[in-house]
């Protein structure tokens, strides 16, 4: 009989993958952890019972949480990513020869050694770059007690349930304000607007105390089921939003990227709501 791995980050709905191979599993100090091989996903990544990534389209959501932000910005020397231990943020942001120091802090150590072993397309060598300096800690209390100031904030975090969920919250979003430099951006990832709406609306709520300019930007993510993925934007300079196409492009072919998803078109229109997210966000 096949063996199937059951998604349960929602009630009365979810899916299934295909095993067919399990290349680890185990609780660790803070989370369950499986990485295991699907036949149309590749390697498949999931922590309590939620699919955190798989091979076959990190790439959309990857890209989409690192280079608007950076391209948006456009002259990032320092960037935090708060979780993302399987790298492939930090895969991204290594692309930026621009960017000078990456600090990346993850709550548990054996998410970045299990990835780095089994999942190693996702950071493809990121780790060994020099600019990299990785913290093992908790994120909300590197915010709240690191002096640093950085230019870009990425928060690759898990759902708002167990670890992850003080990553959602006032405090979170106050510290992380704290840090970031003039002109600074901070994205995080929101879940699947349609299923998860009330994330957005709190999320809106509780980001606008401290950012002038608060949205959301969104891409289809197969993996992440349900509709587009929403990602949280924060800044206190409402003008990095509103770039022009044919600003978005100089940049992006000055930084010589190669992407697979992203580009400035998409950059552009990932700004474009759903019209219930906007009255969501309108009633909130």
């Amino acid at each position: 009989m096949m063996k199937l791995y059951a998604e349960t980050l929602y009630d009365a709905y979810g899916q299934q993958f295909s095993i067919d191979k399990v290349y680890f599993e185990n609780k660790t100090s803070h989370q369950h952890l499986v990485i295991f091989e699907n036949a149309r996903f590749g390697r498949v990544m999931a922590l309590d019972g939620v699919i955190q990534t798989t091979e076959a389209d990190e790439f959309i959501y990857h890209e989409m949480m690192t280079h608007v932000p950076l391209l948006a910005h456009g002259q990032a020397r320092r960037v935090l990513i708060i979780g993302g231990g399987d790298g492939g943020i930090l895969r991204e942001v290594c692309k930026h020869s621009a960017v000078e120091h990456i600090t990346q802090v993850e709550i548990d150590q054996q998410v970045v050694d299990m990835c780095r072993e089994f999942l190693p397309r996702h950071s493809a060598g990121a780790y060994d770059d020099p600019r990299v300096s990785i913290v093992i800690d908790d994120g909300a209390r590197f915010v709240r007690e690191n002096t640093d100031q950085f230019d870009v904030i990425i928060s690759d975090s898990t759902d708002p349930i167990g670890p992850g969920d003080v990553l959602f919250t006032s405090d979170f979003y106050q510290h992380c304000s704290e840090r970031l430099a003039d002109g600074g951006i901070m994205v995080t990832q929101n879940g699947v607007a349609f299923m998860q709406l009330d994330e957005v609306t709190t999320t809106a709520n509780r980001m606008g105390r401290y950012f002038s300019d608060q949205h959301f930007y969104c891409a289809a993510v197969p993996t992440y089921i349900g509709g587009v993925m929403t990602f949280a934007w924060a800044t206190q300079n409402a003008a990095l939003r509103q770039l022009s196409t044919k600003e978005i492009t100089s940049r992006y072919q000055q930084a010589g990227l190669t992407t697979r998803y992203y580009n400035p078109a998409i950059h552009l229109a990932s700004f474009a709501l759903p019209q219930y997210i906007l009255d969501a966000l309108e009633g909130a």
